[in-house]
């Protein structure tokens, strides 16, 4: 930036959000400077395909974007920007003259997340920037509980003798079952993110008996059965929701519609419903795949135990919706075949 002294970043401490201004005007920098630059790292850029090489360098946290540039506009490089998966997250606020509501709206319609009209106020300045970058933290944040989880569940797997792929398949069907049943999308995705934890209390089941081949002595299965329990326990308390879930779902997977499941001998609608979708998706999975104690079951032998447990072991109305995902079920079996 030739004689404008904009490049004030190196300031500020590297924890501090990053915000990334665009304008072609020297003047316009210059107030968005003194507006924010006491509270964030800025850089600044004075044309679109500038900030694009920026953005992909310092990956800012917000972008506050002009319209009207010469060459490339505000519009053009948000598009770019959404286009991108590196950068598709990154919040940006159009700040223009441009005041009509249909500027607005095609603002909107690119993936903005607000529209600043010139000449701007500080105060409104500061608000919506601290009000956006609010909302990046606890999109942040969720992404970072959603990671601790599968990593979590990938530890458990190196206690089992269960491979990654049966994780991945189970979710696949717990979430196409929850679907069928009636639930939304967001409350099946909640379920699918969730679901690789069901096993995690495997952690603290001695290794002579997880790892054992053959069948548990019912000294052994009993130990087996506190899995549940241990998985509750670790999970533990959480104002998160996911893992909240995670936890219900550890520790009802293996209750029973009869009541003669474990660990707490839960029966019908007491057992939490996510917990009665995971149990049908974990038995499918184990039943049509290769353990160190049994074959492959076929589709037909896996299913007709399933639709003679309705009642028993499964919730006879989740049962009534295998027959409506199988052909989903048979392509995620396809997809995330275990290796031979």
């Amino acid at each position: 930036m030739t004689n404008c002294k904009l490049s004030t970043h190196s300031k500020i401490p590297s924890g501090i959000p990053k915000i990334l201004v665009v304008d072609d005007e020297a003047t316009n920098l210059r107030l968005l400077k003194h507006i924010l630059s006491d509270d964030y790292r800025l850089f600044f850029a004075k044309s679109g395909l500038e900030a694009l090489r920026i953005t992909q360098k310092e990956e800012p946290n917000l972008i506050l974007l002009d319209v009207m540039m010469p060459d490339m506009s505000g519009y053009d490089v948000c598009t770019q920007l959404k286009q991108s998966d590196k950068t598709k997250h990154i919040p940006v606020i159009f700040v223009s003259a441009l005041n009509e509501e249909s500027d607005e709206e095609k603002g909107f319609n690119l993936g903005a997340v607000d529209y600043i009209t010139k000449p701007v106020v500080p105060a409104i300045v500061k608000a919506r920037v601290k009000t956006h970058l609010s909302l990046v933290n606890s999109d942040e944040l969720k992404r970072t509980r959603l990671q601790v989880i599968q990593r979590l569940g990938k530890a458990s797997e190196y206690k089992d003798n269960e491979t990654g792929k049966h994780v991945i398949r189970m979710s696949f069907y717990a979430k196409e079952l929850a679907l069928e049943y009636g639930l939304s999308e967001f409350q099946a995705e909640k379920i699918f993110n969730a679901a690789p934890m069901h096993d995690i209390g495997k952690i603290g089941i001695p290794d002579q008996i997880l790892l054992k081949p053959g069948k548990l002595t019912p000294e052994e299965f009993e130990e087996m059965k506190k899995h549940p329990q241990i998985g509750e326990e670790i999970l533990g308390e959480s104002d998160s929701e996911l893992i909240a879930l995670a936890k219900s779902i550890a520790v009802s997977h293996h209750e029973k519609w009869n009541g003669t499941g474990y660990p707490y001998g839960l029966s019908g609608n007491d057992i939490p419903l996510e917990g009665r979708i995971v149990a049908i998706a974990d038995v499918f999975d184990a039943l049509t795949t290769i353990r160190p104690y049994k074959r492959a079951w076929t589709l037909e032998e896996a299913t007709d135990y399933i639709y003679s447990e309705s009642g028993k072991h499964f919730d006879p109305r989740l049962v009534e919706c295998i027959p409506e995902v199988l052909d989903v079920f048979l392509d995620i079996m396809n997809k995330w075949r275990d290796e031979a």
